[in-house]
């Protein structure tokens, strides 16, 4: 099974919160997992939010973030091609979604994954009425 995961799913791998049981067995399920190019720049950013918030100390900001860049090695990171960048127009013009989470959307219907995992109810909603089948894992 291939499975899309946007970064608020993508991050539950991470940081402890709800929807991680889920995202787990989710990925537990999948052959093959894939994620957009700015995956990592979002991870990052959440990342480092949360050691500036103090709710991470350096030493674990950098094994979350090590844990994260070994588990990209293994997942597929869909590019940003001109054909994307048309559906992500499109989204953001039909859909109350913000740019990065239109670029998701656009991204995983270019790969046509089994399935879409997001904890973003808009994104979610964006993605189903793009035709993708979705998991909600907030």
């Amino acid at each position: 099974m291939k499975i899309f995961l946007d970064t608020s799913a993508f991050a539950k791998r991470y940081v402890a919160e709800p929807g991680l049981d889920k995202v787990m067995k989710l990925c537990q399920q999948a052959d093959n997992l894939v994620v957009s190019v700015i995956c990592l720049p979002e991870l990052v950013s959440t990342l480092a939010r949360l050691l500036r918030e103090k709710k991470l100390t350096k030493a674990d900001y950098r094994k979350l973030k090590s844990n994260a860049m070994a588990d990209l090695a293994d997942i597929d990171i869909c590019q940003i091609t001109q054909g994307i960048l048309v559906s992500v127009v499109s989204l953001l013009e039909s859909n109350p979604v913000r740019a990065m989470d239109a670029i998701h959307v656009g991204c995983a219907l270019a790969i046509e994954p089994d399935i879409f995992v997001s904890a973003d109810h808009r994104q979610l909603a964006a993605a189903r009425k793009a035709g993708l089948k979705v998991a909600d894992v907030s």
